[in-house]
Formats: structure tokens, sequence, C-alpha cells
């Protein structure tokens, strides 16, 4: 995949995700998330760093491992449209940087990946958290299915049963028929149909 494809794609999944904010209330930041033992406020300050993390890339060709937020929430007096905010500022800076940027070797965590590897594991984190978000707030978007479509292929080779670690659960077993998108969120640990029907 070329650079320009990658900052499309990128392009794609920020936009889907950031289409979804608009539900952030903050009566919403406390409930449940795909993401097992997250509220919605956690998933938000994870997603935040992630977008920090991809800048971190473009900026430096080196991203730090950081820890994962702790439960609870931010602190602040309007926490959820501190979250948007952030979240807003994040994508649109890093659509600026990366669309900038060739595909130099960027360092993760002391192992060497391409600038495009890491864009598209950032396209991935942010399609799937803009589908989690969109349950947690009641109002579950689906990915788009061309969008889904090129993520699944690079979401098999970045996620293995090697690599899941506690950032994803076990596959959810489905058709060979089911569309793309619910392929992607299975592969990645999510029952989409469970999330569907209970809308939250």
């Amino acid at each position: 995949m070329s650079t320009v494809e990658t900052v499309a794609l990128l392009e794609r999944s920020v936009g889907y995700a950031l289409g979804g904010l608009g539900d952030v209330t903050p009566a919403a930041l406390g409930r449940a998330t795909p993401c097992r033992g997250w509220d919605l406020g956690t998933l938000l300050l994870h997603t935040a760093d992630s977008l920090e993390a991809l800048l971190e890339a473009v900026d430096t060709g080196s991203v730090r491992l950081r820890p994962e937020p702790p439960p609870g929430g931010p602190p602040w007096d309007d926490p959820a449209a501190a979250l948007v905010a952030g979240f807003r500022s994040g994508a649109a800076r890093l659509l600026g940087a990366w669309s900038l940027a060739g595909d130099r070797p960027v360092t993760v965590g002391g192992c060497a990946m391409s600038a495009c590897m890491v864009a598209v594991t950032g396209a991935i984190e942010l399609a799937v958290h803009g589908w989690d978000i969109g349950c947690a707030t009641g109002n579950p978007r689906p990915i788009p299915a061309a969008l889904a479509g090129l993520l699944l292929a690079p979401a098999a080779v970045l996620v293995t049963d090697g690599t899941r670690g506690g950032l994803f659960a076990p596959a959810v077993p489905l058709p060979g028929t089911a569309a793309p998108a619910d392929r992607l969120l299975a592969y990645l640990g999510r029952d989409p149909a469970l999330f569907q029907a209970r809308g939250a």
C-alpha cells in the first residue's frame, strides 16, 4: 500500500470515528463499552492517547509504549466536552502531519516498522474504537463496508493469537458470509450482533 493510499485509509477511519462523537454526553461516560473493563471515558482517553502516539511516530520516527489509562474517567469539570475536543484536535493534527510524512522506518517499543504500517495500525484502532463509542452511546454505527474490507487483511497480519495479549479478546466465530465490518469486529474480539441488538 502506498503512502497516499495509507493516508487516505487513515483519513477514512478518522472521519468514521469522529462521526460518533456528537453522541458523547457526561451521562454516557460511565457506560460500558465492548472493550472489556473499560467505560466510555476510559476508552476515549485511550483513543486520544493513540492519536498522540501516531503523531509521535510522524514527528520523531519513534513511538514509546504507554501504560493503559486507569479506569474511572478523567477528572475535569466537563470531561465529555474535553475528551471530544481533544479527540477532534488530535485527529486534525494527525491528518495534517501524516499527509506530509513519507514511509520512513518507525520504532515502536524497540521494534522497527514502516510508517505506513503504523498508520494502518492506527486506522484499524480508530475504526474499531469508533464502533465501540457508538455502542456505548446507544447509537451503534456500522463501519462502512469498503473501509472494513480494506482493514481486514492488515488486521489479520498485525493481530495474531500470539500478539493479542490483553489488547484484544479471542476472535468471535462468524459465518464466512458475514459482512466485512462484522468480520473485522469479530476478528478483534467483538460480537457485533450482541451490541447491535442491545444498542448499548
